[in-house]
């Protein structure tokens, strides 16, 4: 049995620590207080069935605190996933936030291998190496969906460590280990390799989302039926009936930033592909916008903040970028957000009660359709066709 520690309490963070946590002792680290305790109650702070059911229900060796002294001494491996936000004043991620705890870390305990799980741009191993003077920091990117963390991680469609040694495959195979599945593909990369796979992973997707989205704009447009279209496209084996339904744009944490990250990192090599694809999600958003306004409402009630279903986090949601647009028409927008508990956001009325928000709104702007609505479906705008995330 290994002693980990795992510091950051999100998605990422906590799905890590309570898979290693099955056959190793395990330490969780956040600076939240509020955090650390429902962790150590056995709670799960994001919303996440599988994390909320292990928590309650399975044997796990895991403990949490918010003292990263004490809980990094004596361990071999600690896991750092805290988050990287884009800065777009300086063109970047600030990764600030993973740099200062890796120095914190190595302070503590010289000799242990340290994990980063948290997204980084390409390079950043190899320099924050030479930074701080210790070659024990290896990146390994999650791949890992919002409200099914945990699953995915059970069920992990790769394992992959930034470094071809002895003892990235030991750490692989304590993921593995933790797994329910038997043959998962490993693949053990040069650092930069491996930044790369995460950006360029998410950024394939996104411009998987930007072109159904511009197709479904093109139908609209014309009075054609998407459906039918995105169905007799995805019967070709090479595109697939899978990650084709329609939405407000892509949004959430990982692929607003990482296409960002991808456009300050081909400073010096060709990107057009990859500004198309920055350019169509604010297109998307622009036309979306301009089809709720031509109702003609007088208030536009935004129904839920979260990007997807099983979720709870609504940092940079898609669907925040259309009412930015409504709002500078003048149209008032208010919004009902279960997940949210403040009177107001950015400016718009929260409404608690769902009735009562229903009977305010004369648009109902949904990312994704839902049974709560299904009385007032004359008034929802949705884009979502398939009933999918």
């Amino acid at each position: 049995m290994m002693r980990i520690a795992v510091i950051g309490l999100g998605y990422v963070g906590l799905a890590n620590a309570v898979l290693l946590a099955q056959h190793n002792q395990v330490t969780a680290v956040d600076i939240s207080p509020e955090r650390v305790a429902m962790v150590n109650a056995r709670k799960s702070p994001v919303d996440d069935t599988e994390l909320e059911n292990f928590l309650a229900n399975k044997p796990l060796h895991l403990s949490a605190t918010t003292h990263i002294v004490e809980a990094v001494e004596g361990v071999e491996y600690v896991i750092i996933a805290t988050p990287t936000d884009y800065d777009p004043n300086n063109n970047f991620f600030d990764t600030s936030s993973v740099d200062a705890t890796v120095r914190a870390v190595f302070a503590a305990n010289p000799n242990v291998l340290i994990i980063v799980k948290s997204t980084i741009p390409v390079g950043h191993i190899r320099k924050l190496r030479e930074r701080v003077g210790n070659d024990q920091i290896v990146f390994s990117p999650e791949f890992l969906r919002e409200g099914r963390a945990l699953y995915d991680n059970l069920h992990p469609s790769r394992i992959i460590v930034g470094e071809r040694s002895e003892r990235a495959k030991t750490f692989a195979d304590l993921l593995l280990q933790g797994s329910l599945e038997e043959d998962v593909p490993m693949l053990f990369t040069d650092p930069d390799e491996a930044e790369a796979i995460k950006l360029f992973a998410n950024t394939y997707l996104a411009l998987r989302v930007a072109y159904f989205n511009e197709l479904d704009s093109y139908a609209m447009a014309r009075g054609m039926d998407t459906r039918q279209i995105i169905e007799g496209i995805g019967l070709d084996p090479r595109i697939g009936d899978h990650y084709n339904n329609p939405s407000f744009g892509y949004g959430g944490y990982c692929l607003p930033k990482d296409t960002k990250q991808l456009l300050a990192n081909y400073s010096e090599v060709p990107q057009n592909l990859i500004g198309a694809v920055v350019d169509a999600n604010r297109t998307r958003k622009d036309f979306l916008a301009e089809q709720i306004v031509a109702r003609q409402p007088k208030v536009v009630g935004v129904y839920r903040l979260v990007m997807k279903a099983g979720s709870d986090n609504f940092r940079q949601s898609s669907i925040q970028g259309i009412m930015k647009r409504i709002k500078a028409k003048g149209i008032e927008v208010v919004v009902y957000e279960p997940a949210l508990d403040e009177a107001t956001f950015f400016g718009s009325r929260v409404v608690s009660d769902l009735s009562d928000f229903k009977d305010q709104a004369d648009v109902i702007v949904a990312n994704r359709r839902s049974d709560e609505l299904r009385d007032v479906d004359a008034k929802v705008f949705t884009r979502d066709l398939f009933g999918a995330d």
